[in-house]
């Protein structure tokens, strides 16, 4: 399942499972009370027949002077719950019948574990309905999101061919002139976005093989030299071999580069560093609002872009296994961090 057919569920089943929890919530806490009021009408029901008969061994009795106490009415104290009744021939002294405290919280404990268990009974049920509406909620989405994946699979199908075409043809040709140079430049960028969003859809197998790190990086660079010569670019690379997917690396060092040159300042600057393993990209930019979301698929600050590139770098590294990090200086400059295995 995809990432945000992941997230998609599981916002879907958590907004159904708690809603459906916050009335179980409210129903059994209503329906405890009942119970209790229920349990209370009980006994003093029990009570007043025992002022009759005194054939229940569960109260006991005391006889308390007549102090103008209310009668027929359940009362409460630290010990007992008890009522007071009239005593025939009596008008000096009254009937005080006694429940013990203890016992009716052993009853009130009772009714909570039995309400307990049906909630969570209930709960379970709630679970596995949540589930349900969840799927058939993502259902559409699902359908939609296969609908488009496919159309962009036969774009990409029909993109490559005249691609490859045309950079065959430029290929064979002798003299270059600067028109033909920038033709050529703007075929290279479709590329990239072609590979771009072939990675975005497919996940590649890995191909690791020995290639010069060094290589790589300076292939990339001279790409976007060329394209943005008003930015300056400071190279400081160590010599390395280093295992990996060229493919996938050289995607990942381009959209660093190209979020780099996208979002630069005007006579701004990239320094590329390569040393002990780690690859630093450092460059001047207008700064970041929420940096720790730079990754998330589609967030994007700025008009301009689909907010896929450096979700499509998240997701290359964490397939390599490379650590990745990325900050933000006080003075707005950007550095991200790659450490190579």
């Amino acid at each position: 399942m995809p990432e945000f057919n992941k997230e998609s569920f599981f916002k879907s089943f958590s907004l159904f499972f708690i809603i459906i929890e916050i009335f179980l919530i409210i129903i059994f806490y209503n329906y405890s009370n009942i119970e209790k009021n229920h349990l209370k009408n009980k006994l003093f029901l029990q009570m007043k027949n025992y002022s009759y008969d005194f054939k229940n061994s569960n109260f006991d009795i005391d006889i308390v002077s007549n102090n103008n106490q209310n009668l027929y009415e359940l009362q409460q104290d630290n010990n007992y719950l008890y009522i007071y009744v009239n005593i025939q021939n009596q008008k000096n002294d009254l009937l005080k019948i006694l429940y013990p405290l203890n016992e009716y919280n052993s009853d009130i404990n009772l009714i909570n574990k039995n309400l307990f268990i049906k909630f969570i009974v209930f709960s379970i049920l709630s679970l596995f309905i949540s589930i349900v509406f969840a799927f058939y909620s993502l259902y559409p989405l699902q359908k939609s999101y296969q609908i488009l994946k496919e159309f962009m699979k036969d774009i990409i199908h029909d993109i490559n061919t005249p691609i490859s075409t045309m950079k065959m043809n430029i290929s064979l040709l002798d003299n270059k002139d600067e028109e033909i140079k920038s033709i050529e430049q703007s075929i290279n960028i479709l590329q990239m976005l072609h590979g771009n969003l072939e990675n975005y859809l497919n996940n590649k197998e890995l191909t690791l093989n020995q290639y010069s790190i060094k290589s790589i990086i300076n292939e990339q660079v001279e790409f976007f030299q060329s394209i943005y010569d008003y930015i300056k670019f400071e190279i400081d690379l160590n010599d390395d071999i280093v295992i990996t997917d060229k493919f996938l690396i050289s995607r990942v060092i381009y959209n660093l580069l190209n979020n780099a040159c996208k979002y630069n300042i005007k006579n701004g600057y990239i320094k590329i560093t390569y040393k002990n393993k780690v690859l630093l990209i450092e460059n001047s930019s207008h700064g970041i609002k929420n940096i720790s979301k730079v990754f998330n698929r589609f967030y994007k600050e700025h008009d301009r872009g689909l907010g896929i590139g450096l979700h499509i770098v998240s997701k290359i590294l964490n397939q390599l296994d490379y650590k990745y990090q990325i900050e933000q200086s006080k003075n707005k400059s950007i550095k991200i961090m790659v450490t190579f295995k």
